[in-house]
């Protein structure tokens, strides 16, 4: 458990560190501790040091965590994997945020099946940034006609916008990826939606999406180590 903890406090550490180089409010930026594939004790022992915001990828795992730990209902849980319309109902029972919504489809169902007792949804938008083929999200000239369409379903409230750059060890090309969904988000802004968020950045490129102006960053591995996948 002191292993996580320390993994914990250097990923803050590198939080602090990356909004200080640019003069911004470490406090500005949450760290969304991914903690998909891995057991729900791990989950406990962050929660003991603090932490409260998780990312799951697969409906069927958050289900199971949040029964698990239903105990820690101040958890935030975020998914924040690609959903589809047989696993809605999971993530509308138990996720506060989704991260990955591209089809308004699914954004339908969602809203659909929130428990009427649960408050909205919150929503992101997730932008295919880079262009490849073989990445999730809406291509960003398809992002206004999306959120028009999720900020009417009653049920989800539209936060931001998320996206995953191609993998690069080059800040130019992360930057100017990040810079397409900052622009998104200030056009959207200028027509008169309240987003508050940018979900971008992870264990390898936040420095450099905090630099963008990231207010929300997904780290998995550079807290939780090498990944537990079950065949």
């Amino acid at each position: 458990m002191a292993t996580i903890f320390t993994a914990l406090q250097d990923v803050q550490a590198r939080i602090d560190t990356a909004c200080t180089a640019v003069g911004r409010n470490p406090a500005a930026v949450k760290l969304l501790a991914v903690s998909k594939t891995f057991p729900a004790a791990d989950i406990q022992a962050l929660y003991q040091f603090g932490q409260r915001a998780f990312g799951e990828n697969y409906a069927q795992e958050l289900a199971n965590k949040c029964q698990i730990l239903a105990e820690y209902n101040d958890i935030e849980w975020h998914f924040i994997g690609p959903l589809q319309s047989n696993k809605t109902r999971l993530v509308a029972e138990n996720a506060a945020w989704v991260h990955t919504i591209e089809r308004f489809k699914i954004a339908e169902r969602l809203s659909a099946q929130r428990p009427t007792h649960l408050p909205p949804i919150n929503i992101c938008l997730q932008v295919n940034v880079s262009g490849e083929t073989t990445k999730s999200g809406v291509a960003p000239e398809q992002v206004l006609a999306l959120a028009e369409q999720v900020a009417k379903l009653p049920q989800l409230c539209l936060r931001g916008l998320m996206c995953i750059p191609e993998s690069s060890h080059d800040s130019e090309i992360l930057a100017q990826q990040f810079l397409v969904l900052v622009q998104l988000k200030a056009q959207l802004q200028a027509r008169g939606y309240a987003l508050d968020t940018l979900s971008m950045g992870m264990s390898n490129d936040l420095e450099s999406a905090i630099a963008a102006d990231s207010t929300l960053v997904r780290v998995g591995s550079a807290i939780f180590g090498q990944r537990h996948y079950s065949s």
